[in-house]
C-alpha cells in the first residue's frame, strides 16, 4: 500500500442480503432502487447512514437488530442496503 491509499472507513460496501447472522455492520447507503416510500419508512425504523446494525438471520428473510428495533427485511430490498463491516 501506498500513502495516496484510501482511509480505512473508506472499506468495500457490501450488500445486507451477504452479511452472516450474528455480525454488527455499519449502514452506509439505501441504494436508489428501494422504492421512495419503502426507503421513507426504513429511515422513520431508525436506518440512518453509519447506524451500528446487527444481522439476526438472512432466512427466511433478513432480520436486523438496528438499536433496539427488530426489522425483517424481504432479500430484494437487503440486497440494496449498502453497509460497510
Amino acid at each position: 500500500m501506498n500513502q495516496d491509499s484510501p482511509p480505512s472507513d473508506h472499506q468495500a460496501l457490501v450488500p445486507l442480503a451477504f452479511i452472516a447472522p450474528g455480525t454488527e455492520v455499519r449502514l452506509a447507503s439505501l441504494g436508489k432502487e428501494i422504492d421512495p416510500q419503502q426507503r421513507e419508512q426504513l429511515t422513520a425504523y431508525g436506518l440512518a447512514e453509519n447506524r451500528p446494525l446487527t444481522v439476526l438471520q438472512q432466512r427466511p428473510m433478513t432480520v436486523i437488530l438496528a438499536e433496539e428495533v427488530e426489522l425483517a427485511l424481504e432479500h430484494s430490498v437487503a440486497r440494496h442496503v449498502w453497509v460497510r463491516r
